[in-house]
């Protein structure tokens, strides 16, 4: 399988993931083809950094090293890194821009959902801002600020406008797209090595694209046209 590399050099390597690679083996998944195990062939051992879900596509970084690791692993939990989703949402919302605050507790019921729960739930917050709307469907960019399992996918389905594609958390079924319509887009943080700070872009995978051609979105400039 090959997998494309965004940026690589001795601290990090940056990745845009394929939907329906996992990151680490899954369960009681014993296949060599996740995404770990496949890079390590060509470089070595890696440490990881953050994940996507299997269905997830986009920007994905790992470290090279012990110390880059540490590096950005502290600013995870500092919060110094920004994670840029785009996403399409079913229905046309009533806003432009929103924060879902509904607190989360993963892995309820024998789905192993994330479910709002305001007793038990974890505090989590995540923020949608449209970007293009079509018909009954909006293109979202998405920033989590905390870091909960299927933590988008729950809120997206909280506000009342599940991810296109995602029959878990209440999508219709649809031909636009086989897997939720979530795309990691960008990445954003201080490079472990140089103290810098770096972003990375992933382009959108071809189902993607075509979902989002045939819902004939409409955007405002061109580079956000360009994008896909």
């Amino acid at each position: 399988m090959k997998i494309d590399v965004l940026y690589e050099d001795e601290q990090i390597l940056v990745v845009n993931k394929p939907a329906g690679v996992s990151v680490l083996p899954e369960g009681w998944e014993r296949s060599p083809s996740f995404l770990l195990n496949i890079l390590a062939q060509d470089y070595g051992k890696l440490w990881t950094v953050h994940r996507l879900d299997k269905t997830t596509s986009g920007v994905l970084t790992f470290a090279r090293n012990a110390t880059a690791h540490r590096s950005l692993n502290t600013q995870f939990e500092q919060h110094v890194i920004t994670k840029i989703y785009h996403a399409i949402l079913v229905g046309k919302s009533n806003w432009i821009e929103i924060k879902a605050s509904h607190p989360l507790r993963s892995n309820a019921g024998h789905s192993h959902r994330t479910v709002v729960d305001p007793a038990n739930g974890k505090k989590s917050e995540t923020r949608f801002r449209i970007i293009s709307t079509a018909d009954d469907h909006s293109l979202v960019e998405v920033v989590p600020q905390s870091g909960r399992t299927h933590q988008i996918r729950a809120h997206a389905s909280a506000l009342g406008h599940p991810i296109l594609g995602d029959r878990l958390y209440g999508s219709p079924i649809t031909d636009m797209i086989k897997r939720p319509a979530l795309h990691a887009y960008r990445i954003i943080f201080n490079h472990p090595g140089t103290g810098q700070p770096v972003e990375f872009s992933a382009p959108y995978p071809e189902d993607l694209v075509e979902a989002i051609r045939r819902l004939h979105f409409k955007f405002q400039n061109s580079s956000r046209s360009n994008s896909i």
